[in-house]
């Protein structure tokens, strides 16, 4: 993300989503909240697939900084998942069905 390997469409996705977790966190009696960041984490599960196999270099473009940037990416995507469960956790403690 700070490399500019990804169009400013990756950033703003994911840190949209962060925004959105932060507000589900601090409201703890919203159900809208909670799963609005369960939705958005599903959605960038998608678009993060999208935007790696896009714009990834080929290997003659494959400068430290960029190896490390989609190192991040990856390993960001790969962690999403797991989120996805503990939201979907807390949306069932807070009375979701």
């Amino acid at each position: 993300c700070m490399n500019h390997i990804f169009p400013a469409s990756y950033a703003w996705g994911n840190f949209t989503v962060l925004a959105v977790g932060i507000w589900a966190i601090v409201q703890r009696d919203s159900l809208d909240a909670i799963m609005m960041f369960l939705t958005g984490l599903l959605l960038t599960v998608l678009t993060d697939i999208i935007h790696i196999s896009v714009f990834y270099p080929p290997n003659n473009y494959l400068t430290d900084a960029r190896r490390f940037s989609i190192g991040m990416a990856i390993f960001s995507l790969l962690l999403k998942p797991v989120s996805c469960y503990l939201v979907y956790r807390m949306y069932r403690e807070r009375g979701g069905e």
